[in-house]
C-alpha cells in the first residue's frame, strides 16, 4: 500500500495529492502568479491531514520535474528534497509532459489519437514532447518555437490533441482538421498517481543530494526598461 506525497508547480497551478496504491485519496491546488512559496507547504500539510495520515507514514515524495517555470520548479523540488531527507523516505521524479499526458488520457480512455502537452515558454515557444494513446514517446522533450508548419508529419494523416497552457496561444497558428486542443487543466499532482507508484513498485528513485529540475533551458535574467535606464 505506497503512500505517496505528489507535489507539481511546474507552472502557474501549486498542486498538491496525495495517493494510495495509484488512486488520488486527497489534493489541493490553486491556479495563480508567486503562489508556490507561500502557498506550497501549506498545502501539503492540508493534504497529509485530509488523507488522516501522518508524515512517517508516507513511503516517498513525487516530484513534477519539468520542463517548466524555472521559479517553481525550483521551489517545488526543493520542498520535496527537504521532506525527504527530514523524513528519510525516497524522491520520485515524474516528466511534467508524461503527467499531463497521462492525465488527458486519464480522462480520455478510448482516444486514440497522438497527445502533445505544451507548457509556455514566452512568446511563441512551448515546452513540448509527442505522445501515442500507451505514452511512448514520438517527439521527445524539446522547446520549440510554434509556426503554421509545426507538427506536419504528424497532423497530415493523424489527429493530435494539444493541452496545456502553452496550447492556447499556439490555436490560432496550428490549423489542419487533425489538431484538437483540450482546455482541462492537466497540470495537477493528482496525475502523477499511477506514474509514482509504477515508479515506486519498480524502485526508480533519484539521489536526493544530486537531483535537479529538469529545467531544459538556463534561467535568464531580464531587466524592466526602467532599471536598464538606471543602470
Amino acid at each position: 500500500m505506497a503512500k505517496i506525497l505528489q507535489i507539481e508547480t511546474a507552472t502557474a497551478i501549486c498542486s498538491v495529492a496525495l495517493s494510495v496504491n495509484g488512486e488520488t485519496i486527497s489534493f489541493k491546488e490553486e491556479h495563480g502568479q508567486n503562489l508556490h512559496a507561500a502557498n506550497l507547504t501549506l498545502f501539503i500539510d492540508e493534504v497529509v491531514k485530509a488523507a488522516g495520515l501522518n508524515y512517517q507514514e508516507l513511503d516517498a515524495i513525487a516530484i513534477s520535474k519539468g520542463p517548466g517555470s524555472y521559479t517553481g520548479l525550483r521551489i517545488g523540488v526543493s520542498t520535496a528534497k527537504g521532506l525527504c531527507y527530514a523524513l528519510d523516505k525516497p524522491l520520485i521524479a515524474i516528466e511534467t509532459l508524461e503527467m499531463m499526458a497521462a492525465g488527458f488520457l486519464s480522462e480520455s480512455p478510448d482516444y486514440s489519437g497522438l497527445i502533445c502537452p505544451m507548457i509556455d515558454a514566452r512568446r511563441m515557444e512551448v515546452y513540448t514532447a509527442v505522445f501515442d494513446p500507451l505514452l511512448h514517446i514520438l517527439l521527445p522533450t524539446e522547446a520549440k518555437i510554434i509556426d503554421e508548419t509545426s507538427f506536419n508529419n504528424f497532423l497530415s494523416n493523424q489527429i493530435i490533441t494539444f493541452l496545456g497552457d502553452g496550447a492556447a496561444k499556439c490555436a490560432e497558428v496550428l490549423t489542419p482538421q487533425h489538431a484538437k486542443f483540450d482546455t482541462r487543466n492537466f497540470n495537477s499532482a493528482t496525475y502523477m498517481s499511477r506514474l509514482a507508484n509504477q515508479a515506486f513498485n519498480n524502485r526508480n528513485f533519484e539521489d536526493v543530494a544530486y537531483f535537479e529540475p529538469f529545467y531544459l533551458k538556463d534561467f535568464v535574467v531580464t531587466q524592466s526598461k526602467k532599471q536598464q535606464a538606471q543602470g
